[in-house]
């Protein structure tokens, strides 16, 4: 029985570490579907960080962009993140707004029709400051519009503000 928990917040609020720990609480074996791209050596080192808090008892697969490319019935599966994902879309499409947002959206909606445990991470990144350009601007309507379909769709919704997750949904 396919099952959704979104788990969002903003940057550093805790949300990678409690969905860590709901997606182990759920299975002994979970999976992580790493989204991030390999930008600069900075990116580098969060990735190894987040290797390392994980351990062994995680699978890993890397995927920065076709999410439904992978066939993960029956898994419990922890996306992480929606941001680094969506970030990839944007790149490869320009910048440009309206077909990030189609591509989104279809790609997702294909990919959360398998029958799994899916709790997936993204940012709330429309709750500071106001982008300074057009591209930022367009990237915060494109990740709240993609928040909003996917929280619509979820089962479970949850806003972690400094550690402390707050059910929502």
């Amino acid at each position: 029985m396919r099952r959704i928990i979104f788990v969002t917040g903003g940057q550093r609020s805790g949300k990678s570490s409690y969905a860590q720990g709901l997606a182990e609480s759920l299975s002994a074996n979970p999976l992580y579907l790493a989204t991030a791209r390999r930008w600069d050596k900075d990116f580098e080192q969060r990735i190894k960080r987040h290797q390392a808090d994980r351990g062994n008892r995680w699978t890993t697969i890397e995927e920065d962009k076709l999410l439904s490319r992978h066939q993960l019935n029956g898994k419990t599966v922890l996306m992480d993140c929606v941001t680094l994902w969506l970030t990839n879309i944007f790149d490869d499409n320009n910048y440009q707004l309206t077909p990030s947002l189609e591509e989104a959206k279809a790609e997702w909606d294909k990919f959360t029709k398998q029958d799994f445990t899916l709790i997936v991470v993204s940012n709330e990144i429309g709750m500071s400051l106001h982008g300074s350009n057009q591209a930022s601007r367009d990237f915060t309507d494109l990740q709240g519009w993609v928040n909003q379909h996917i929280a619509r769709n979820a089962d479970e919704v949850f806003l972690l503000i400094s550690g402390i997750p707050v059910k929502i949904k």
